[in-house]
């Protein structure tokens, strides 16, 4: 069983995720599309957002959106520490940050590391799971976050930072 074929993610030798948590699970993303890591600052608040938009910032003239992650996939309340990090992405030819507890590493993904997620039917919606990795004892849920960032629910975020 082999991950998503329409996705940038193919499962091939020598892909390249960023690594990061979210509560106890640790989630992996294209490296490609990192733009780069920040600690987390104060947003400015969007009237009429969805909760997961923290808000926009200003990177160097630009207005970047904010996403909780946890807020997204309905996790457990946000807390702000020291370890929270903003990864600013780039996606459909636009700047957008995430909020996630803390980055881990960057990996490697052999071909055979990768597996497709499990079908949980209509309670779970799995459409921006590419897969799940296993590397040594950890397990990875691969996600597609181009696919997230632009999709119909996200397109709020370009509607919140005009």
């Amino acid at each position: 069983m082999t991950a998503n074929p329409s996705s940038d993610l193919s499962p091939h030798a020598g892909n390249e995720l960023l690594t990061f948590t979210l509560g106890s699970e640790e989630y992996g993303i294209d490296i490609l599309k990192v733009q780069e890591i920040r600690g987390y600052d104060a947003v400015t608040r969007i009237v009429n957002a969805p909760d997961f938009i923290k808000g926009v910032i200003n990177l160097r003239g630009v207005i970047v959106p904010i996403v909780d992650m946890r807020i997204k996939f309905r996790l457990s309340e946000p807390t702000y520490d020291a370890f929270t990090v903003v990864i600013i992405l780039n996606v459909a030819g636009r700047v957008v940050g995430m909020v996630v507890d803390g980055v881990s590493d960057v990996i490697t993904l052999a071909e055979d590391q990768l597996r497709a997620a499990p079908e949980f039917g209509a309670t779970v919606d799995t459409r921006f799971v590419l897969g799940l990795a296993t590397i040594d004892e950890r397990m990875i849920i691969v996600v597609d976050i181009e696919r997230l960032m632009t999709s119909e629910d996200m397109e709020l975020v370009e509607a919140a930072a005009a």
